[in-house]
């Protein structure tokens, strides 16, 4: 699974993307994931399967959804401050339950 993870800046999402590695690779699946920010994902996003936003860029979401076409979650507020991987992963299932 490919998981894009984008905030307004790139800084917070990479703290999580740190926890969800270390949860994928303590479970024992294959997860490539990145974070950047809201500048920054555009180019890369064609690459990734999911796309989670931070609760602090809500409001985009249906604009990318639109223009990436790949299904898009924003993190649950609580999940994300914690960088709880668990829940977050289950978030993952719900928008892209094939993989």
């Amino acid at each position: 699974m490919k998981i894009l993870l984008v905030c307004a800046g790139g800084m917070s999402t990479s703290i999580l993307m740190k926890k969800m590695s270390a949860y994928a690779a303590e479970k024992g699946f294959a997860l490539e994931i990145m974070a950047k920010g809201m500048n920054e994902y555009e180019e890369i996003v064609p690459n990734f399967d999911v796309v989670l936003l931070g609760p602090q860029i809500s409001y985009k979401k249906a604009e990318i959804e639109n223009e990436s076409k790949k299904p898009v979650a924003v993190i649950a507020p609580y999940d994300y401050a914690i960088g709880n991987a668990e829940n977050i992963f289950k978030q993952v299932e719900t928008i892209y339950p094939h993989k």
